[in-house]
């Protein structure tokens, strides 16, 4: 009974050390085979050309020539969307060393003619929103016209009874 028992647990060793070996091969297959699927992708990464808001690296990488504007507004966000909407590739550069700090904004010189319809587009909505006044100082306004104007007086006679 004892060689029996002796007998199944160094069968039972062999066994799991057989699985965890095996677990062990699987794992570093799976493993690798991620690896590879991992660098196909960044090779057809690679190949795609980025368009819209970019890095100065990446624009320049893309061997087209490019030219620059300066902005000095702090609203950035608002060319970005008119950047998006004429399709133009760019970069925003923030040059420190001026106080206020200027924006330098590279394209491509292919691009000209859309970010020049861009930066009309741009420069149109800021003045507009320059050109707004704020709803406080409207609502202030209107109260003091109303308060200038004559105010009715009503008196009434009461008659005794």
């Amino acid at each position: 009974m004892q060689e029996e028992v002796e007998s199944k647990m160094v069968t039972l060793s062999v066994n799991t050390t057989k699985l965890t070996a095996r677990t062990l091969k699987q794992a570093l297959e799976k493993f690798l085979a991620h690896q590879r699927n991992k660098a196909a992708q960044h090779n057809q990464n690679k190949d795609v050309i980025p368009h819209g808001k970019q890095t100065v690296k990446q624009l320049a990488a893309q061997n087209q020539g490019l030219t620059n504007i300066e902005i000095t507004d702090k609203n950035i966000k608002d060319f970005d969307r008119v950047a998006r909407k004429y399709g133009v590739d760019y970069a925003v550069k923030k040059d420190k060393t001026v106080s206020p700090p200027k924006y330098l904004v590279f394209f491509k010189a292919r691009d000209a003619d859309a970010l020049t319809a861009a930066f009309k587009e741009y420069t149109a909505n800021t003045i507009k929103k320059k050109n707004k006044e704020p709803i406080a100082v409207k609502i202030k306004n209107i109260a003091e016209k109303i308060k200038s104007l004559p105010t009715k007086i009503k008196n009434k006679e009461r008659g005794e009874r």
